[in-house]
Parts: C-alpha cells; structure tokens; sequence
C-alpha cells in the first residue's frame, strides 16, 4: 500500500520529477522566512514586501486551483504565504495606525 502511493507520487505530473514539484517546494522558504519575521518589532516591517507576498500567494492560490494536474503543493504553499503576508501587514497596519505610541509620535511633532 505505501509503495503504490509512493510509486502514485513519483509518477505524478506535479511529483518529485518535475519542476513542478520543486518549485513551490522552495517557495516554502518565503513563508518560513516570514512566520521567523513575526518576531521582528512591526516597525521594521515592509508594506511593499508584506504586500507583494500577499498578492502573490492569493493569485497563485486561485490559480492553483484551475491548472491542470491540481498541484496541491503550490496551493497550499501560497495559502501559507497570503495568511502570513496578510498577519504582516495587519501587524503594521496596527502599530501605523491603531497604537498609542503612533499617537505620540504626532503629537512630538
């Protein structure tokens, strides 16, 4: 049973065989670098990068989805790279906007 899914794998049109496969599979390292980047102070954070991440894992999401084979591995690669775009950009949008210390910082001003 485990060597038919593992041979199933193998021979897929998006499997290991394929830049289809190793492509998103180094994508991860976008996402991976952004959930290590939840630790940096928000102020640090970059709106163009954090929505360029965003608009990028939301497209290829949708995209994912139409193509033909369905590459799982992409979907759920850029999936991960919109919700942790989205967290970035929520998270300097709240400190930009919504903290006190952004209040104070006009006030001194």
């Amino acid at each position: 049973m485990a060597t038919s899914k593992l041979q199933a794998l193998w021979n897929h049109p998006a499997g290991p065989k394929t830049i289809h496969f190793w492509a998103p599979t180094f994508k991860w390292g976008i996402s991976i670098a952004n959930i290590a980047d939840f630790a940096k102070p928000p102020e640090k954070i970059s709106y163009p990068q954090q929505l360029a991440v965003a608009c990028t894992g939301v497209i290829w999401s949708r995209y994912s989805t139409v193509i033909t084979p369905k590459n799982w591995n992409l979907f759920s690669v850029n999936v991960a790279m919109a919700g942790t775009g989205l967290y970035q950009l929520s998270r300097k949008i709240r400190h930009d906007y919504f903290s006190e210390t952004a209040e104070t910082e006009v006030v001194k001003e």
